[in-house]
């Protein structure tokens, strides 16, 4: 007889079992240590995803405050302009106040004069002085509101085209 025979059949099939079951323990635990680096490996991953919104955040909060700057120095800058050409504007009204007391002067005296000259020539003289010193009036008054508008409105559209090229220096 052969040592297999000494042996009794259930002994045969209790060493196949235990076989059976310590290759499935080995093979279970090699599971699960790739399990456990496959943890690791995804809570790596979630660190370096979360750095990387933080530094996305980060430089998207720095790159709009650096837009915020540009805009308020432009914004700054557009308010002295204004606030200079305003200046320049009441020089002008003033100047042009004076210029209408000029006129109004030259009409006066205009109208005293002609007493010598002829009636119907006095009468053409004086509405002729007087139409003309109107209309240099309003003319005068129009080109001074015209003049603030389109330095205002030029003000303005520097302000913004320097706020627009601030804001894509960077891109």
């Amino acid at each position: 007889m052969t040592w297999f025979g000494a042996v009794p059949v259930w002994c045969w099939w209790l060493i196949a079992m235990v076989l059976l079951a310590g290759g499935q323990e080995i093979r279970v635990g090699a599971g699960k240590v790739e399990a456990s680096k496959a943890k690791s490996e995804l809570a790596d991953y979630r660190l370096q995803v979360a750095e990387r919104d933080r530094r996305a955040a980060a430089q998207a909060r720095t790159e709009e405050r650096r837009r915020q700057s540009v805009a308020n120095e432009e914004g700054e800058s557009a308010r002295q302009r204004l606030e200079l050409a305003q200046g320049r504007a009441a020089a002008a009204e003033s100047a042009a106040g004076g210029l209408r007391g000029e006129i109004a002067r030259l009409r006066a005296g205009r109208s005293a004069t002609c007493d010598t000259v002829a009636t119907q020539q006095r009468q053409a003289g004086t509405s002729a002085v007087l139409v003309l010193g109107g209309l240099l009036e309003e003319s005068d008054r129009m080109a001074g509101d015209l003049a603030t508008a389109l330095e205002r409105s030029r003000i303005a559209g520097l302000a913004c085209e320097a706020v627009v090229d601030g804001m894509k220096s960077t891109r």
